[in-house]
């Protein structure tokens, strides 16, 4: 009612009247939406981001890792400072390495007997080794324990005994949150 008696006081035209009225409420829908969907903003972002540099992003000390398209959490870390790429797997108990990742990260096996792993395919044979060096993201483990096999495929595996050497982990919207 005021902005009405206002616009009619000053004796503004109609024309002109409903274009400022038309400007001011696009004006109040941009504020609007901007401000509703403040948090799809901030994901895409991060998506954005993810993507420009290999799938995770530092905020922090925290590392997020988005969903990848297949359902699962992937990740490029460092083994002993070749680049590695890891499969998040909190179903898996130790961090597990193919034998041809181990050769070219040159992680030397522990000797002694095999270990038998259950997996998703069944029950293999592995070997303990120990890494000397880690890295995902920021976060670094020295003298990490791993197994290695050649019946693991391609995939390379971040297991629990990872994960459970953080401060938290957890799962936020279609993120893996990992907090050292």
């Amino acid at each position: 009612m005021l902005i009405g008696s206002a616009l009619f006081a000053r004796q503004i035209p109609m024309r002109s009247g409903l274009k400022m009225a038309l400007g001011w409420l696009i004006i109040f829908f941009i504020a609007f939406a901007a401000f509703t969907l403040r948090d799809d903003f901030r994901s895409f972002g991060n998506r954005l981001s993810a993507e420009w540099n290999g799938g995770a992003v530092q905020q922090g000390k925290e590392l997020r890792i988005p969903r990848a398209d297949d359902g699962h959490y992937w990740i490029e870390g460092r083994l002993n400072g070749q680049p590695v790429r890891f499969l998040v797997d909190s179903g898996a108990t130790i961090t597990s390495l193919n034998s041809v990742t181990a050769a070219q990260a040159g992680v030397e096996l522990s000797g002694g007997f095999p270990v038998a792993v259950e997996t998703a395919n069944g029950t293999v044979t592995a070997d303990r080794a120990r890494v000397k060096r880690l890295q995902i993201g920021e976060i670094v483990r020295e003298d990490f324990p791993v197994h290695v096999s050649e019946t693991f495929g391609d995939t390379n595996v971040l297991g629990m005994n990872f994960l459970s050497s953080l401060s938290s982990w957890g799962v936020e919207g279609t993120w893996l949150v990992l907090r050292p």
